[in-house]
């Protein structure tokens, strides 16, 4: 197995993703391989930096150009087609390597998938997924921010894609499913959300329990949480601010009072560097985004779900699920 990794994509590239790559290869024994893209000089300075990377099992794909983060991703992608996210996710669609890795600009990355990856059948708007942490384990949330205006049809999309995601990658057979509201009662929401409801219900092959209020995300209520990208980026950006004002609190408080815990194992499952990367579902590939301040271990991290998404055949297992309910009701008027 081959992974593209774009070496030029975080904060601080490519010291980030060479340390990365050569942590997580250090840490396997399979036959996963990583292609670094990027400016060939600067990574190979950087891989000198670690006598004991694998070289046998790194490689690295020249691009002479970098897409910024305040770049137009549309004119970006068109204009920098030797750019390490192009030519990473053009490699990709070449059937070169086997997923693409970036933490690089996440508009960039979305453009350049659905323009030369394109999207699976049966899918308009590819979302972004996010794993949150609940008091029983955690959640998928989708979308978290690449489609701010969503249909009603597009909503149902979103949750067959993550109801395939968290059945694969994290082993939960039948994945419930929630659609994010203002209240538990069907008749609650706008008329998007209304639809959706309607539509989900009488979805086969999904388990959909209904709606979700913004208070019962982190009760675990539900495996995979809907929402359009608008409402879903503000709800996960909210999130991530809690969590830090929460162990920003403990930690005060413990060092006044001298008490004992366990912090690293609590804040692993808030820090999006144990997590990885956030995956872009429904498109033809497997495509991982990271933080743009990602650190070392993130980029590892990310490496390993890729590998793992590729293994359980994520993909073919999306493009399966979405002919089956090809003609489940999903008007495109909704």
């Amino acid at each position: 197995m081959r992974i593209a990794l774009d070496a030029m994509g975080s904060d601080r590239a490519p010291a980030v993703e060479v340390e990365g790559a050569v942590g997580a290869l250090l840490d396997r024994s399979d036959d996963v391989r990583v292609v670094l893209v990027g400016d060939t000089e600067r990574i190979e300075a950087e891989l000198a930096r670690f006598p004991d990377a694998p070289r046998d099992r790194l490689e690295i794909a020249h691009a002479s150009e970098v897409i910024e983060m305040g770049e137009s991703p549309a004119t970006a992608i068109r204009r920098k087609r030797d750019s390490s996210i192009v030519v990473g996710v053009r490699m990709l669609q070449a059937g070169q390597v086997d997923a693409f890795i970036s933490a690089g600009s996440t508009g960039a990355v979305m453009a350049a998938s659905l323009v030369i990856l394109r999207a699976i059948p049966g899918v308009d708007r590819p979302p972004v997924g996010a794993r949150i942490p609940t008091a029983t384990g955690k959640c998928l949330a989708l979308d978290v921010g690449a489609n701010v205006d969503c249909k009603a049809h597009q909503l149902v999309q979103f949750a067959q894609l993550g109801s395939v995601y968290v059945s694969d990658m994290w082993g939960i057979p039948n994945p419930r499913v929630g659609l994010l509201n203002i209240g538990t009662e069907p008749e609650k929401g706008n008329e998007v959300v209304l639809e959706a409801h309607h539509l989900l219900a009488r979805l086969p092959n999904l388990n959909f329990i209904g709606n979700v209020e913004g208070r019962e995300i982190v009760s675990g209520k539900c495996d995979v949480l809907v929402a359009d990208g608008f409402v879903g980026n503000v709800m996960l950006k909210f999130y991530e601010s809690v969590a830090g004002l929460i162990g920003g609190m403990l930690r005060r408080e413990l060092a006044e009072t001298g008490a004992q815990l366990d912090l690293d194992r609590l804040f692993r499952s808030l820090d999006y560097a144990g997590i990885g990367g956030a995956p872009l579902l429904g498109v033809n590939g497997v495509v991982i985004i990271g933080h743009g301040g990602s650190p070392p271990l993130a980029i590892r991290n990310a490496i390993d779900v890729a590998a793992q998404s590729v293994q359980r055949q994520m993909v073919p297992h999306m493009k399966a699920l979405m002919a089956l309910n090809a003609d489940a009701p999903s008007p495109q008027a909704s």
